[in-house]
């Protein structure tokens, strides 16, 4: 049996549970981590058709989604929704925990 690289395997999980990709971003939303929003994303990129169809659906260049998902990418509000959108989801704002 061959190999299958971790993102790979990641892009199948989320294309198979999209609600798994879900809560997964919500988490790492919650904690504020950037470059491991970075990551879900190309994963969820990859779990939804690949950066040329998720660019498309975005109404963003392709070699710009590269860029922003890349480790070193820094997405705008703007980018970000529209990168979520195409992916079927949206930004949205909760109130905090008063417990946490």
């Amino acid at each position: 049996m061959k190999d299958r690289a971790h993102d790979e395997a990641v892009a199948d999980l989320y294309r198979s549970d999209p609600a798994l990709a879900v809560d997964m971003l919500n988490a790492i939303l919650e904690d504020g981590d950037q470059a491991e929003l970075l990551i879900a994303l190309r994963q969820m990129t990859r779990a939804f058709g690949g950066v040329p169809r998720v660019a498309e659906e975005a109404g963003l260049n392709p070699t710009q989604l590269y860029r922003t998902l890349s480790e070193a990418g820094n997405p705008e509000l703007r980018g970000f929704q529209a990168i979520l959108r195409a992916m079927g989801l949206r930004l949205a704002v909760r109130p905090l925990d008063k417990a946490s």
